[in-house]
């Protein structure tokens, strides 16, 4: 039996899905009952519990033989960094009362890194934690999500602008969530084996122009990749409704991004996952 976390979002809804087609038992996490409607009609087993259920999280675990965890973020959370690490805590609490034996954690790229990272941080944070406490923990590491341009589209198909913070030539690793949670799988399925770290990226790596050019022959518009200034990052995240705290760390992860200072640990190792920029994002578009 595995465990999924965040089957309603982009990644554990993939591993879900993979795991069931490959004929595995699946038990979804879930903060309401019709949340887990679709998936019980799938065949999954459906369990109500929450990162701030501690009690209600470590049955859920329990009899399993692995998890998929990650720790869905609240920007709007004005001491964001505390929050996150708490509810980390919780988690890894569930974790060790559980006794079960392997997890797969979604973190990020940089997550090596102690400072300077922004949000990243945060994940950080909870590989130590989770590190301490499971027998078996597989570190999921990837890189910047293909799926962060799906809130620009709509300006590029009105405008012709396509809004970012990073340079529009810088050419960085991006990957579709669909891998992400495609190797989160495989990881589960293949079972724990100590401490591992796996770093992820797409086929090939990307530039705010390239996903310019992409939107462009999609739309059938000319799109522009549109940048913005580093100053401008709080007061527009702020404007999502993120709170200062949180829109403050986002800043410091761009800057990072712009000195080239967020990178892999092991860029040697990196496993590639197959889904294109352009197949991305036609989804999306």
């Amino acid at each position: 039996m595995f465990v999924v976390l965040g089957a309603t979002g982009h990644t554990g809804s993939v591993v879900a899905e993979t795991l069931l087609a490959r004929k595995q038992p699946v038990r979804v996490v879930v903060r309401s009952a019709d949340k887990g409607a679709d998936w019980k009609a799938k065949g999954a087993e459906v369990v109500i519990a929450s990162l701030d259920d501690t009690a209600a999280l470590t049955k859920a675990f329990q009899g399993a033989s692995g998890a998929y965890l990650l720790v869905p973020p609240n920007y709007g959370a004005s001491s964001w960094l505390a929050e996150q690490q708490q509810r980390m805590d919780q988690a890894a609490e569930a974790v060790k009362a559980s006794g079960i034996e392997h997890v797969v954690f979604l973190s990020s790229v940089g997550g090596h890194i102690p400072e300077g990272t922004g949000p990243i941080r945060a994940a950080r944070y909870g590989e130590q934690k989770l590190s301490t406490v499971a027998h078996h923990v597989t570190i999921l590491r990837p890189c910047y999500f293909m799926e962060n341009w799906a809130p620009g589209i709509g300006m590029a198909k009105e405008q012709g602008l396509l809004p970012t913070f990073i340079p529009p030539q810088a050419k960085m690793p991006m990957i579709s969530t669909r891998d992400i949670g495609r190797v989160a799988a495989a990881q589960l399925i293949a079972g724990g084996h100590g401490h591992a770290i796996v770093e992820l990226a797409g086929p090939e790596e990307y530039s705010p122009e390239d996903v310019a050019s992409a939107l462009s022959r999609m739309l059938g518009r000319s799109v522009a990749a549109h940048v913005a200034p580093l100053s401008a990052v709080v007061p527009t995240f702020t404007s999502f409704g993120f709170s200062e705290e949180a829109a403050g760390l986002f800043e410091e992860m761009y800057t990072s991004f712009s000195k080239g200072a967020v990178g892999y640990e092991f860029p040697k190792s990196v496993v590639r996952g197959t889904i294109s920029l352009v197949e991305a994002l036609r989804v999306m578009a």
